[in-house]
């Protein structure tokens, strides 16, 4: 934490030079360039004419001296800005902070006027800044504040999450997953009581036969018992007449 604090204390500061800085040099009327500095809103116009009327060396004074204006933000600000599009976040606070100094340029400032151009310059020296250096200690600082503000994993018990409601759709597949082993039980069931029932039915006895068909099966009986008889009788006749025979020679 006093790591922290005393890395968030010189950026502040140095934002706050900067800002003093800036305000001295844009600020500042200019009374002599004053019938000839006029308001630009189309980009590329200030710089067409950095190209075609300035010197080589007036040209890079105008343009690079715009670019550094506005590599302190890419340096300091990713300090305060959070991780999440860090960059995009740097980028759109140079551009309203330019565009703000601008304004007040062309409505208070004598001799200075409002440049689109100067806003275009200032932002890209504050990504040339963050991609240079300021992308880099940034995400070193992040790094250690998260390594020493870590706890203990042993000093701390993670909380046990909440037990969530299931939803529609868990419910039909709870309820699907329960009728199964029912519909199963029950066809079991089933087919244990027809194979039980056809057991019963294999070793009940067989009923009786009916009056008329025992009467039939008594006559049938005595005819088949006379007929016998009368064979046997037949036998005995014949075995008789032949002894009868031979004693008569």
């Amino acid at each position: 934490m006093l790591v922290r604090g005393a890395v968030l204390t010189v950026v502040l500061l140095g934002l706050v030079a900067f800002s003093v800085l800036l305000a001295k040099v844009t600020l500042t009327p200019s009374p002599a360039s004053e019938d000839l500095v006029t308001a630009n809103l189309r980009p590329g116009r200030s710089l067409r004419q950095y190209a075609e009327d300035y010197t080589f060396l007036a040209a890079c004074k105008q343009a690079g001296g715009n670019l550094l204006l506005g590599v302190p933000f890419g340096l300091l600000l990713p300090f305060f800005v959070p991780r999440r599009l860090r960059m995009i976040r740097t980028t759109l606070l140079t551009a309203v902070a330019m565009a703000v100094v601008e304004l007040i340029q062309g409505a208070l400032v004598e001799g200075r006027a409002f440049d689109v151009d100067d806003v275009i310059l200032n932002t890209a020296g504050a990504l040339l800044g963050y991609f240079v250096l300021g992308r880099r200690i940034s995400h070193r600082y992040y790094t250690y504040t998260d390594a020493s503000g870590s706890p203990c994993p042993s000093a701390e018990k993670p909380e046990a999450e909440p037990k969530r409601a299931p939803g529609p759709a868990a419910r039909t597949k709870a309820a699907r997953t329960k009728a199964a082993p029912t519909k199963a039980a029950a066809t079991k069931a089933a087919r244990t009581k027809a194979a039980r029932t056809k057991a019963g039915q294999r070793d009940r006895p067989k009923p009786a036969a009916s009056a008329p068909a025992q009467k039939r099966g008594a006559r049938t009986g005595r005819t088949d018992g006379a007929a016998s008889g009368g064979r046997r009788a037949t036998g005995s006749g014949a075995v008789r007449s032949l002894l009868d025979r031979l004693r008569g020679r």
